[in-house]
């Protein structure tokens, strides 16, 4: 079995966080004394700094218990920094990517791996993403865009035309969702997260991305949102008016299957549902590990669409 959506933070990069922890305001809490050390950057954000999350060793041993032979490891959305200067985000970067790739050339039949960029500077991006590919990472993990940019804005064309160059898999994973209303009961984890996918991944659909950048494998965390289950309206839209259909050389159905989902979705009738809806080949296996709304081990071995994102024979 693989696994495509897990995270890990490399000890050079915990190294860096300590090193700049004024800069990015890094801060490191015992909010329970049964759980571990909570990590904050810039006063939001959060999370449990699990030794899971940090220790190779760990990693790879929980990864062979639960019977996952390969996972595509990503940096966490909580360090993306895009709320810094270029400068930063830029150097925790590099840091993190060189990182990861030394770690999949010494446990190649294991892991490999995405890299994180500056998105919040597209030409720096594209830089970097082209930097990260060629020390052998497969392509980056990126957030829902910008609070001033959507992801199909031509501010970020310098970044994804790279991207198309490279054949780069371009995970796009949400981050928490700051909408007023969201405010209590883990609503912006529950719900704020799958709906900052749907806004970004309709958004992609309609505006003619998807044409534009054909050799950009997008891979949408925790089975698209919410975006696959309601493509129905999506297409009556697209039937009815001319501002839905006017970028578009196909019926919206015919885009959500050139995009992958993962299977973080805890529901075997949704899970069935975005299978019968996009194929096969276009779900992979996912388990948002060690996060504590993950799916592990992931729900399906989901071959064809492993041998389709990563282009590797599964039973090798």
């Amino acid at each position: 079995m693989y696994d495509v959506h897990t995270h890990f933070i490399p000890e050079e990069v915990i190294e860096w966080l300590k090193e700049n922890k004024t800069i990015v305001n890094a801060k490191w809490e015992k909010k329970d004394p049964n759980k571990d050390e909570f990590l904050v950057i810039n006063e939001k954000w959060g999370f449990e700094l699990k030794k899971s999350f940090i220790d190779e060793n760990l990693y790879l041993h929980e990864q062979k218990n639960i019977g996952v032979k390969h996972s595509l490891v990503s940096p966490i959305p909580q360090l993306f920094m895009y709320d810094f200067s270029t400068v930063i985000t830029s150097e925790l970067s590099r840091v993190y990517n060189r990182s990861l790739a030394n770690w999949t050339q010494r446990e190649t039949d294991k892991i490999s791996a995405l890299a994180t960029v500056p998105l919040n500077n597209p030409v720096k991006a594209a830089e970097l993403l082209d930097e990260a590919m060629k020390l052998g990472l497969k392509g980056a993990i990126i957030g829902p865009g910008l609070p001033e940019y959507m992801l199909s804005d031509d501010f970020f064309a310098p970044f994804f035309e790279e991207a198309n160059k490279l054949n780069a898999i371009i995970f796009i994973h949400p981050l928490l969702c700051e909408d007023p209303r969201l405010k209590k009961r883990m609503m912006p984890n529950l719900i704020g997260v799958p709906w900052e996918t749907t806004v970004c991944a309709t958004d992609l659909l309609l505006s003619g991305f998807i044409d534009k950048y054909p050799n950009i494998k997008l891979l949408l965390a925790h089975g698209g949102g919410f975006l696959p289950y309601q493509i129905g309206r999506l297409n009556k839209g697209y039937s009815m008016w001319k501002n839905v259909s006017s970028a578009l050389q196909a019926p919206p159905i015919e885009y959500l299957k050139r995009m992958w989902y993962d299977t973080v979705l805890w529901n075997e009738g949704s899970l069935q549902y975005l299978i019968n809806t996009v194929g096969e080949d276009r779900v992979v296996p996912g388990s948002d590990y060690p996060f504590d709304l993950c799916t592990w081990p992931p729900q399906i071995s989901g071959e064809k669409g492993i041998q389709s994102l990563l282009e590797t024979n599964v039973n090798a």
